[in-house]
């Protein structure tokens, strides 16, 4: 099996912490060179430092709030304009916070909206003619089980990240003949910042404790535990290698089998 990804490069967002710095882990461990794209510089260059240099790669990052899609489109324009390609892009960001949808204001929805598929296109835009150029790409995106079954208390979410998912399916139908496969990837229940968030959440909402909570969790979960970030980052980088070549259009549900729908 070719999971080889030597002399690639890849652009992974929302990659200092969690899903996104576990991807980039995965993919550095492959071989491939590292473009960590996010908010906090510091962060950045201690997320930089980590990396897997095993097959003489290098990494570097890239600095914009992917609260303003100007920055990121900027910021990713430069990149391109500077000489850089990249053959592998991770699509990544955090939120949108909870809520039922019924309260959820209008400016929720654009700002999600925006936060999450208009940077996802733009960063799209600025890569893919590199790719078609190289004959071989790969772009993921991170998104939610709620893509197949909605989740309770996150309407605003629901909504924006099904719109994802219906973005990336086109996008594989239009690129799959440049070699360039688009999939999403979908975590469920994982150890990561954005858990403790979900967590707090629902103690805040029902009262339990921090266990009481996690037990409930847990139950839904056939595989009795809550998932770990290098577990879901396997996942993607196995979709980012040469052996995944045939895969495209897909939604890939890591989540112990929680989701009870095929």
């Amino acid at each position: 099996m070719n999971l080889n990804l030597k002399g690639k490069t890849a652009v992974v967002c929302g990659s200092t912490q969690g899903l996104g710095y576990a991807s980039a882990v995965e993919l550095a461990l492959m071989g491939a060179s590292l473009v960590l794209f996010a908010r906090n510089e510091k962060k950045l260059k201690d997320a930089v430092a980590t990396l897997d240099t095993g097959n003489d790669q290098t990494h570097s990052y890239l600095v914009a709030d992917f609260t303003n899609t100007e920055a990121v489109k900027n910021t990713i324009d430069k990149y391109v304009r500077d000489g850089n390609r990249a053959q592998i892009l991770v699509n990544n960001t955090g939120g949108p916070a909870a809520g039922a949808v019924i309260n959820a204001m209008d400016t929720e929805f654009l700002q999600a909206f925006n936060n999450h598929l208009i940077n996802n296109h733009y960063i799209t835009q600025a890569l893919v003619p590199g790719m078609k150029t190289a004959g071989w790409g790969r772009i993921i995106n991170i998104i939610s089980t709620s893509v197949k079954a909605p989740l309770a208390g996150l309407g605003v979410s629901n909504t924006i990240r099904a719109a994802v998912a219906s973005w990336a399916k086109t996008l594989a139908t239009e690129l799959g003949p440049s070699g360039i496969t688009v999939n999403n990837v979908l975590p469920g229940f994982t150890a990561t910042v954005r858990a403790d968030y979900v967590i707090n959440k629902k103690m805040q909402d029902t009262g339990n404790t921090a266990e009481e909570v996690m037990e409930e969790l847990v139950k839904e979960i056939p595989a009795g535990r809550i998932g770990r970030p290098e577990e879901f980052g396997a996942a993607v980088a196995f979709l980012c290698s040469p052996a995944a070549a045939y895969i495209n259009g897909i939604n890939l549900p890591v989540d112990g089998g929680r989701l009870t729908c095929l």
